[in-house]
């Protein structure tokens, strides 16, 4: 809305000082020419912008000029949550109300305490995708957001590692995890679905959160939807259910049942350095069982890792800096795909 538009450019520059009508369009996400007619708008309303010429230049309030008028909308309050990741806000569909948010907060403050919010905000930054790689892109993420606070039913198509499915959903929480957002549901029908967490693993996620729906509790991959409806109906959200304790315990299961197989594995020192990068808590976990170096610095440790080829993939990443010692299964497995792979390239 146009009001709370006017609302913000005013607290930005009382906050911030003299800006450019570029650095306020980019703040408020709208045109150069809508900070114009805005800076008019407050200026025929009584408000003491001034506008300066020349490269320095910019809008200002005249000195000593403070709007107290810093009241949070519901939405505006609900955002707050998420102050510390402004990438996500923006994928929620947020990230105006979040600007907001802060500018009233900040205009709202003593002048110290704004201050240091300032400050911090400079210096810490949370940037939540992991690296070298993109965040899913999720273009149904804002209206499944709104159906998880409404408590609507989701009907979607979605993209199993199995193929597609349509499945009609009760959407309870998301979660955002290394950059990739996950939607905790309850299908409204018995069916036989796999935890979608694991990108692909085909293993099952818990299911003991109680309902009224047929189906189980699962995890889904929120840029795996093809299509999301929302027709309207509400549903009644499971007695105790909490999203934080439910993903602690799916993530649990998700890894035990994904890394079933212990490999032995010799590392040379560069892939102990590698080892908790390539795979994480698994890593660090065998690294504490690793005995004492030989006289080439070399170490042995038991990795936990997945069965078949997906156990093949991950300890070639580790290339001549491992030796896998066993089970003898794996061991073939590695020695064969590295005979193809040698034979391939000669």
């Amino acid at each position: 809305m146009r009001a709370d538009r006017l609302l913000s450019l005013l607290l930005l520059l009382q906050n911030r000082g003299r800006m450019t009508a570029p650095d306020l369009a980019a703040e408020l996400e709208v045109s150069v020419r809508t900070v114009y007619r805005d800076v008019e708008a407050l200026g025929a309303s009584g408000i003491p912008v001034h506008a300066d010429r020349g490269p320095a230049g910019g809008f200002r309030l005249v000195d000593g000029y403070r709007t107290r008028l810093t009241g949070l909308t519901d939405v505006q309050a609900g955002s707050l949550f998420l102050a510390g990741a402004p990438g996500p806000a923006r994928d929620l569909g947020l990230g105006a109300d979040l600007t907001a948010a802060q500018l009233k907060l900040e205009a709202a403050l003593p002048a110290e305490l704004a201050d240091r919010a300032r400050r911090i905000q400079q210096r810490f930054h949370l940037d939540a995708p992991a690296w070298f790689r993109d965040a899913d892109p999720v273009p149904h993420l804002a209206q499944i957001a709104e159906a998880v606070w409404e408590q609507r039913v989701l009907k979607t198509h979605y993209r199993r590692w199995s193929g597609a499915v349509h499945r009609v959903l009760w959407p309870l929480g998301l979660v955002l995890k290394g950059g990739i957002w996950y939607l905790a549901a309850r299908a409204a029908e018995a069916e036989a679905e796999v935890d979608e967490a694991g990108a692909g693993t085909g293993t099952e996620g818990p299911s003991a959160v109680p309902g009224k729906a047929e189906g189980a509790l699962r995890t889904y991959r929120v840029g795996r939807f093809l299509a999301v409806d929302t027709p309207g109906e509400r549903f009644e959200r499971p007695e105790g259910f909490e999203l934080a304790a439910y993903w602690e315990e799916s993530a649990r299961r998700l890894e035990a049942a994904t890394r079933r197989q212990t490999a032995f594995v010799r590392l040379s020192p560069r892939a102990r350095r590698l080892l908790p990068m390539w795979f994480g808590a698994a890593g660090v976990r065998a690294l504490a069982t690793a005995g004492p170096p030989d006289a080439e610095g070399w170490v042995g440790v038991e990795l936990a890792v997945e069965s078949g080829s997906v156990a093949v993939g991950d300890l070639l990443r580790l290339g001549a800096e491992a030796e896998v010692l066993g089970p003898p299964e794996l061991r073939r497995a590695l020695a064969d795909t590295v005979a193809e792979l040698a034979g391939r390239y000669r």
